[in-house]
């Protein structure tokens, strides 16, 4: 059963927080093009900001089945899945508190006559980063386990 839920648990992963990693990443150069070119329209950076809402809904399922996935294997009490969970948990704030609500920001401000940019794209590029970084070293300690003794 462990084997099926780690199968569930990387896919869910790669499924969902690989959309939002990239369209969240994306979304920057797409709002400052906006900006730049006034007509270019804001087709893309919805579109982007779509992405990362509906993935990153998607993406409660990787938290939920990894800690299926750890109850099952056994090393709840493992410092590298008790780190784990800590960054999921920070990455997800970062995701809901900084980054949707400053894309939401940026499209709002792109919408408006004039078009007025009160949260720059830097600053959310920036939260991305931090949320894209989070995610890699979750990813390392999936993957590496310091200290585990169920193999690596």
């Amino acid at each position: 059963m462990s084997k099926v839920l780690l199968i569930i648990h990387v896919l869910a992963a790669v499924i969902a927080i690989g959309p939002v990693t990239v369209a969240a990443s994306m979304f920057p150069a797409a709002v400052r093009k906006a900006f730049a070119e006034p007509g270019s329209g804001l087709a893309v950076p919805r579109l982007l900001n779509r992405i990362c809402r509906v993935y990153a809904i998607l993406g409660l399922a990787v938290p939920f089945f990894g800690l299926a996935t750890a109850g099952s294997m056994r090393v709840f009490g493992d410092l590298w899945v008790i780190v784990s969970i800590v960054l999921t948990a920070a990455a997800a704030g970062v995701l809901a508190l900084l980054v949707l609500p400053g894309q939401n920001a940026i499209l709002a401000a792109l919408a408006a006559e004039p078009p007025s940019e009160p949260v720059t794209a830097g600053r959310v590029a920036m939260y991305t980063g931090m949320f894209n970084l989070l995610w890699a070293v979750v990813t390392v300690l999936m993957i590496v386990r310091p200290g585990s003794t169920t193999g690596a």
